[in-house]
Formats: C-alpha cells, structure tokens, sequence
C-alpha cells in the first residue's frame, strides 16, 4: 500500500487481508499508528472468550506469554505489508518466527486488557526484518521483545 492509500485506523478486515492467521490465532485486532518502514502500533482487545483462558488458568486467566510474543510478531507482520506497495504482496505469503531474544513479561495480560503493541524495525536483512516489541497496559509495559521473521521460500 502507498502512504496515502492507508487510513487509519486499519480494522480488522483489512487485517484479514494481509496476514494468514484466522480465529483462533489472530491476534491483532486494530492498526492505530503507522510510520511505513519504522514503526507500528496495534491493538490486541482480551476477552474472556479467548480459548486458551479455558486451562490457562482456571480461576486465574492469564494470556499465555507466548502468545503475547505471537501477537508482537503478527504486528510486526502488519509493519511489512502496510509498508510494501500492494504490487509486492504475494497471494499466500508467509512470514515466519524465526528468532526471539531477550523476551520478557513483567506483567500478566488477562480478561479486559487492551493490549497496545508498539513494534519498530531495528533492521533488515533481506528476506529478513527485526524488530523491537514492547506491550503495554493501561500505558505500563507489560512485555517487551526483540523478534526476527523471515518470508516464507516456495
């Protein structure tokens, strides 16, 4: 997409459009700034609804960290493609995890959060981005990351 041809806030079916996760593991919700190239910040709304609350834990829901990484790299993912032109996107293109460092959570993210996720490109190498991550709550960090993806090879 060119600069101009992005509104914000992206919603959701936009979202649908540029990543290949579907329910239950999509976890970006809304785009609500961007800096094609540089920076993104999304939105993850936690509802009680989420499946994984179901065992993790009962009495006690707490979004698994794992997935709070998961949800860094999808907006990581949302950065790349709003900051392509819509003649470079591929039908069926994939990104994937392919490295996480220095992951840490300083706060459990449950039922009711709104997950801000603010991600920033620190570099790329060729088929390859990396990233900073940092979630907040309620303004205060909750986890932070720095995150490397590759596109898929046919």
């Amino acid at each position: 997409m060119s600069d101009d041809a992005i509104k914000l806030p992206v919603d959701v079916s936009c979202i649908l459009h540029l990543l290949p996760h579907r329910y239950p593991f999509l976890l970006v919700d809304r785009v609500v700034e961007l800096e094609p190239h540089r920076r993104i910040r999304a939105i993850k709304n936690v509802t009680y609804n989420e499946p994984y609350f179901q065992g993790h834990f009962p009495g006690r829901p707490v979004m698994p960290g794992v997935l709070v990484i998961e949800a860094m790299a999808q907006v990581g993912g949302l950065l790349t493609q709003l900051s392509a032109p819509p003649e470079a996107h591929k039908e069926g293109q994939l990104f994937y995890l392919v490295k996480v460092d220095n992951a840490r959570f300083s706060r459990m993210v449950g039922p009711g959060d709104q997950l801000d996720i603010e991600v920033r490109v620190k570099r790329v190498i060729r088929n390859m981005a990396l990233y900073d991550c940092i979630g907040r709550v309620d303004g205060r960090e909750v986890a932070s990351a720095e995150i490397l993806c590759a596109e898929g090879r046919e």
